[in-house]
């Protein structure tokens, strides 16, 4: 399998131009160690992580610890994200492994083909928001600027993540196999609320070394209009 991933991310791993760390592309995968279709989609995150422009985020749910393995990193708070991209958009089916692009798009399954073309359209897409995260000690100084100014409030939210964990699963449907996982979200902290017409300035508390990403998203959850990864 891995040979067709690294051929899909060819696709706009080869896009012209300067690679830029920000602003990045979100995509989050909502997985789980009990999901037997689910370690395609884990390798596949593994896979974006390798493009600066992408940050994939895993967000474990916990729907599926009753057939016989309690995923280690899996959260109620993750399932309730996953169900309110669902109510969204007026579905009440919620699916493993699904990505969802940029809040925007959202890809039931593993499919790489698909997920690439949604890729390619986020990276190329304009975006009004201007955003700078920077780390002062213990600190985080969220700045931002919408340019023209936005006609709806957003939500600025704050995300740790771990960049790797080895697991070996030793019950439910993936008895036997040990998983690498890659950017395992622990936390998805909502800050503030923004209305997108003066410029925002925002501190935050920051400690630890847990990696970490700046998410400014519509209300929905729906799109992404900015993402950038703490220095």
């Amino acid at each position: 399998m891995r040979h067709i991933v690294s051929a899909i991310c060819g696709l706009w791993l080869a896009t012209p131009g300067a690679v830029q760390a920000e602003p990045v592309v979100v995509v989050e995968l909502y997985t789980s160690q009990g999901c037997s279709s689910c370690p395609p989609a884990d390798e596949f995150i593994a896979m974006l992580a390798s493009d600066p422009r992408i940050l994939p985020l895993a967000l474990h749910v916990d729907y599926w610890d009753y057939i016989g393995w309690a995923d280690s990193f899996a959260q109620a708070k993750f399932t309730d994200r996953q169900r309110a991209y669902a109510k969204a958009v007026g579905s009440r089916t919620i699916y493993t492994p699904q990505l969802i692009v940029s809040g925007h798009d959202r890809i039931e399954g593993f499919a790489p083909q698909e997920t690439a073309e949604r890729l390619r359209e986020h990276l190329d897409a304009v975006t009004p928001v201007q955003l700078v995260v920077t780390r002062e000690g213990n600190t985080l100084v969220i700045r931002a600027v919408a340019d023209p100014p936005l006609t709806e409030p957003v939500r600025v939210q704050l995300v740790r993540y771990e960049p790797e964990e080895t697991v070996t699963i030793e019950r439910g449907e993936n008895e036997g196999k040990t998983i690498t996982y890659t950017n395992i979200v622990t936390s998805w902290q909502r800050l503030d609320d923004w209305d997108g017409t003066m410029p925002l300035e925002v501190t935050a508390p920051y400690e630890g070394n847990l990696l970490g990403a700046v998410i400014i998203q519509s209300e929905g959850p729906a799109l992404i209009l900015a993402a950038a990864r703490v220095d």
